[in-house]
């Protein structure tokens, strides 16, 4: 009994030495070269994050740590998860003493949700490489999964309407491998579907009984025997896709049919585009890869020679997750190598994310959900399966805004799984922003939003939108997982400001917008922004106003745009559908009451006064140069006030756009009332989370 006590008495004396180093450090530094049973001190550092995690939370409850700010240094190298890595609310900091998670002073952890993968060797297994193509097989290497300790190995799952999960991914040299696929770029295309009349499918959109169609190549006979194949199918529009399994092949005919459809049905046009993934087959380029499940057997073609530790595959899901969590910093890290999202914040208050690099994520970088004020600041993120930052709260039934912040972050080559509704940057619920970020490389929308009063400002977009041709670089409609957060005319108080948007061209240069208010989306205020060199179709414009109200467009330039704007009045005519949801939703909200009647003073009476009529919207002081100015149609044009437009005028700019859009001081723009845009507040800073610009196809085309 007396040497019991005894011994308690030694483990508490060794506990409060240890409660008692950190009082006054309130820090500890985790090494790939640490030990968890160290004390996390720069000399002896930890080895897991999560065991800081647990010594900030022993020390708070020893009453050790309160009045300090806590630190956790991570060291170079990768640091590899076990598990999503989460913290709550008890891991919180305070306002004016944040929990901080950051890097060493000049070097580069990454934090890791991957499995290393090593040992490749030449693939041997005849019936192997027999169905590898001739110049495949010398080149194609094979690893054992299992003896890189991975059982994990779901594949593309989740699948819907313009949404799905490719699960385990494959990542070589800090890049993602593709996927084998057929054809390695570009489409095969649908030539005829199963059960209906060619005649009747060439007039428009059928109903593919069964899911059964032929294509225009012939290369699918080669695949009679393969398991898991993916179609991946653009089948109705050019704004909507689908993944679907290939369930069988008919060689003689071409024909292919894919398996379970959400339904049962399937819409299909002629002359669509699709491609298929996931064929051993086709593993017939560098850069491509396959995973045998059934032997748990990796097999690739790396574009170049793999370096030891150098691949690795995607394991963890959200590999950092906060739930509740206050006052939380992120500095300086590299998120990588994760399924799913690189952080998903829910709730809390207060979190940061700063100066950091999030990549090669089976979905997003940073999701927000929930919560005020959290903030993605200063961070490059690129190479997600989705999209970059999901930014969500407020609460649109009291108007009371969240106060989220993307600011000063580079967004690019994005969206390489889903390519369609991924944006860079997506905002939902209240009061919002995205400011100075640069954004390109995106398949399809930059930024979207919906909700109420949200700050689009000082961003600069470009190379986007080229996946379709029915979007915009800055668009309304959201897609979200599974939701579809449709347009209706409570979403109001938007401002779209000082941004610069060129080089948008959509899907076969065919045209796209570069600010899209769809399906009669109403008062946002878009002033201000420079568009340049965006190709526009026949019927539309740079900036689309589709049958909204109250929409300000003033001091904007239109430079080398196919056409200026477009207004249209489809609430009046196909879009009527929009009227009943829009209705019900203002009811729902009560806007004649406060806070919505004294907000929107305009909404009070909108029920009563043609709601469906584009009432409301001013084109002001704005400038066309060297493009076509508007197409209104006539049903909209009544309702549309003009105020000051310089139009096929020369604006005398004091120097050649795109390298200086500034005005000349005897502008005859200037008489007309517009005035300066902040040129140089534009796009990426340098502050203390930003110390350098991208080059390359990042650069800016203004100073």
């Amino acid at each position: 009994m007396l040497f019991r006590s005894w011994r308690r008495m030694f483990r508490a004396a060794v506990w409060l030495l240890f409660v008692n180093s950190l009082v006054n450090a309130a820090e500890f530094t985790v090494s790939v070269d640490g030990n968890d049973s160290h004390p996390g001190t720069p000399e002896k550092p930890f080895a897991t994050v999560e065991r800081a995690r647990e010594a900030i939370r022993a020390a708070r409850k020893a009453g050790a740590i309160e009045a300090e700010p806590v630190t956790v240094t991570l060291r170079g190298g990768t640091h590899f998860l076990p598990r999503p890595f989460t913290l709550g609310a008890e891991d919180s900091g305070t306002p004016d003493h944040p929990v901080v998670y950051r890097a060493a002073d000049g070097e580069r952890p990454i934090i890791s949700g991957g499995r290393a993968v090593d040992r490749f060797r030449p693939v041997t297994d005849e019936a192997v490489l027999a169905r590898l193509a001739p110049a495949a097989r010398p080149r194609v290497v094979a690893a054992s999964l299992k003896e890189a300790s991975v059982d994990d190995m779901q594949g593309m799952n989740g699948a819907g309407f313009c949404v799905s999960d490719p699960g385990l991914e494959f990542f070589v040299g800090e890049r993602p491998m593709t996927l084998a696929r057929y054809p390695n770029a570009g489409y095969m295309h649908v030539a005829a579907v199963t059960g209906v009349d060619d005649a009747e499918l060439r007039k428009g959109a059928a109903i593919a009984p069964g899911g059964a169609f032929c294509c225009d190549d012939a290369r699918p006979s080669r695949w009679p025997a393969e398991k898991g194949a993916i179609l991946q199918g653009f089948w109705m529009w050019d704004w909507g896709c689908m993944r679907l399994p290939l369930a069988g092949i008919d060689a003689d005919t071409k024909g292919l049919v894919v398996g379970p459809i959400p339904g049962g049905t399937m819409k299909i046009r002629h002359g669509q585009w699709f491609y298929v993934e996931n064929l051993l087959p086709e593993l017939d380029s560098p850069g491509e890869w396959y995973l045998d499940r059934d032997t748990a057997t990796l097999y690739c073609w790396p574009a170049e020679p793999i370096a030891p530790g150098g691949a690795s595959v995607s394991v963890v899901r959200d590999p950092v997750r906060l739930e509740n969590a206050a006052h939380v910093a992120f500095r300086g890290l590299v998120f990588a190598c994760g399924r799913g999202s690189g952080l998903v914040i829910r709730g809390g208050e207060n979190v940061r994310v700063e100066a950091c690099t999030i990549r090669d994520m089976g979905g997003w970088g940073v999701q927000v959900r929930g919560g005020v004020r959290h903030a993605v600041v200063g961070c490059d993120i690129h190479e997600t399966g989705q999209g970059g930052i999901v930014l969500e709260g407020g609460d649109r039934a009291l108007l009371v805004p969240a106060g989220h912040v993307a600011h000063n972050n580079h967004i690019h080559h994005t969206a390489r799984w889903d390519p369609l509704y991924q944006e860079a940057i997506k905002l939902i619920g209240v009061g919002n922003r995205a400011t100075n970020n640069l954004i390109h490389h995106v398949p399809h929308v930059a930024i979207g939003f919906t909700g109420n009063d949200h700050m689009i400002e000082y961003n600069e977009i470009h190379s986007s939108v080229f996946q379709a041709n029915d979007a915009g670089a800055i668009y309304t409609g959201v897609l979200d997982g599974r939701r579809s957060l449709d347009e209706t005319w409570s979403m109001r108080g938007h401002t779209i400001r000082f941004n610069y948007l060129h080089d948008l061209h959509g899907f076969e240069g065919k045209g796209t917008q570069g600010v899209y208010l769809d399906d009669c989306f109403s008062s946002a205020e878009i002033s201000g922004n420079v568009f340049f060199n965006i190709t526009t179709s026949d019927i539309s414009g740079t900036v689309l106003i589709g049958g909204g109200r109250d929409n300000l467009m003033t001091n904007n330039m239109f430079l080398r745009c196919t056409r200026a704007f477009a207004i249209d009045a489809r609430g009046l005519g196909w879009a009527n559908g929009v009227g009943k949801p829009a209705t019900q939703e203002l009811i729902h909200m009560d806007h004649r009451q406060p806070p919505w009647s004294t907000r929107y003073p305009r909404l009070v009476g909108i029920l009563e006064d043609e709601p469906l009529a584009p009432k409301g919207n001013v084109v002001a002081r704005n400038i066309c140069w060297k493009g076509k100015w508007e197409v209104t149609q006539p049903k909209a044009r009544p309702f549309v006030t003009f105020e000051n437009n310089l139009i096929d005028t020369d604006p005398r700019f004091s120097g050649a756009p795109p390298a200086d859009f500034g005005l000349a001081a005897d502008s005859p723009a200037r008489a007309l009332g517009f005035e300066p845009i902040p040129f140089d507040k534009i796009g990426l800073r340098i502050d203390e989370h930003r110390k350098s610009l991208p080059v390359g196809d990042g650069r800016s085309n203004h100073p």
